[in-house]
């Protein structure tokens, strides 16, 4: 290993971690000559990158935790996907005008196989946090470098996510820097833990809602990671399920046959309906996008529109013509013409379960919101506070949607801060309307012990 800039090898052999490194990097094909890293993806697709990575949310976070120290020291701070490309770099301005001669800027893929032995690479080939100091690096041209990175793991499946890293010159980094870093990634991955849990709160209160509204019945909830979170007190789906790549059925351990329905953020895994029995229509439109049927195991993915003429028809059970229709959904200017078509179009999907004069409802019909509106009528506020998921298709601008939408959501607010425990108050601040809720966060922060997760979660947010 060469000794820090001399450009001499010393007697002392490369750190095992090094080494294997090296192995891989020139199994890869890398070149020790290459002068700068690869761009493989321009900023026009970077935004759209950025935004849907799951570590984009925790920017802030990582950038208050790392940025102030790597400016001061002239560093730069980087944060990768999972295969080493630079989603976001910031820092020292002089030390990122000398990182762009080296491509160590936003787009650049940074993976062992791409530029050899660095930090963020070498950190997610081997899964840890890993120092690389200046001969290190397997391309010579890197040597001016060092860098410290970890990696960003994922609680709920475990796969990679990205990592963290600050880089500078090889002189001014400090070997403990890599501490630094490591528990960045690991404040980040308990943020993201919390969030799983609040995601697992979510389903749970779904879940709840869905058994008392169907006794008897077998099913087990599953994220959509397909980890098993509640129900199944047989062990008849295990720890986690393998979620099929198309199609909703899967396979129980003991060789039975499961249907996938979903949940909100989940699935319901339930035995099918049986044999010669008229299938039951299930809606879930409550904070559900985009809107969803179910109907014997086959899942239907919804039009708002579909949707609203849905859930106007389950909540009329007598029947709507073409004419009231077309007034709740479109005011004055509604031409039933054009909810004849939409009838036919959703005909198409539903079969006969869709009936005409009047249109209506021909099947057993369960929905979120039905549910809600029976449970508004007793004084069981986590009842309620279970089955409220969130706002009644919350995209729908159709005149009697929006009225029903506002009156269930208004209802179930004064109930909970009239009555509620703090875990019903908790259960509405996981819904769209409640999460930025300051009095129902107050509440609950009032309510819990100051170091229960459910009150740091309000601090935070009160505070943002």
């Amino acid at each position: 290993m060469m000794a820090a800039g001399d450009g001499h090898h010393s007697a002392d052999p490369p750190r095992g971690v090094i080494s294997a490194s090296w192995r891989r990097s020139l199994a890869a094909g890398v070149d020790p000559d290459t002068q700068s890293a690869t761009q493989v993806c321009d900023h026009r697709d970077l935004g759209t990158v950025r935004s849907s990575h799951p570590l984009q949310p925790l920017l802030p976070m990582l950038a208050h935790t790392l940025l102030a120290v790597a400016d001061e020291t002239a560093h730069i701070m980087i944060v990768t996907d999972a295969r080493g490309l630079v989603l976001w770099r910031d820092g020292n301005h002089g030390a990122m005008r000398s990182a762009d001669r080296v491509g160590l800027a936003d787009g650049f893929d940074w993976g062992e196989q791409a530029i050899g032995t660095n930090g963020m690479g070498t950190a997610l080939a081997v899964r840890r946090p890993v120092h690389v100091y200046s001969t290190e690096h397997l391309v010579r041209a890197l040597h001016v470098w060092s860098c410290s990175a970890a990696p960003i793991t994922d609680p709920d499946t475990g796969d990679l996510l990205g990592c963290v890293d600050i880089s500078g010159p090889m002189h001014s980094m400090h070997p403990a820097t890599v501490a630094l870093v490591g528990a960045a990634a690991h404040l980040a991955e308990s943020h993201l833990e919390l969030r799983m849990r609040e995601r697992d709160d979510r389903l749970r209160v779904r879940y709840e809602a869905y058994v008392r509204s169907r006794q008897g019945e077998i099913a087990a909830l599953v994220t959509r990671t397909g980890r098993v979170i509640a129900g199944d007190p047989a062990g008849t789906w295990g720890n986690r399920v393998h979620m099929p790549v198309v199609g909703d059925h899967v396979t129980r351990l003991d060789g039975g046959a499961g249907v996938l329905e979903p949940l909100g953020e989940g699935f319901i895994l339930r035995t099918p309906d049986r044999p010669g029995t008229t299938p039951a229509l299930r809606l879930a439109f409550l904070g559900t996008e985009p809107p969803q049927a179910n109907v014997d195991g086959r899942c239907i993915v919804l039009s708002l529109r579909h949707a609203e003429i849905l859930a106007l028809l389950a909540l009329n059970p007598r029947g709507l013509t073409a004419e009231q229709l077309s007034f709740h959904l479109y005011g004055d200017d509604g031409n039933p013409v054009t909810i004849r078509a939409e009838i036919h179009r959703l005909r198409a999907q539903l079969g006969g379960m869709v009936v005409a004069k009047p249109y209506r409802l021909a099947a057993p019909v369960y929905a979120d919101f039905l549910d809600l509106q029976r449970l508004l009528s007793n004084m069981d506020t986590m009842a309620v506070a279970r089955a409220y998921t969130g706002p009644l298709l919350p995209r729908s601008e159709a005149p009697e949607i929006r009225r029903e939408r506002e009156q269930l959501e208004g209802q179930v607010r004064a109930r909970l801060l009239l009555s509620g425990s703090a875990e019903a108050l908790w259960a509405y601040v996981q819904t769209e309307g409640g999460r930025e809720d300051y009095e129902v966060l107050e509440r609950v922060n009032a309510m819990l012990p100051p170091d229960d997760h459910r009150a740091v979660a309000a601090r935070l947010r009160l505070r943002g």
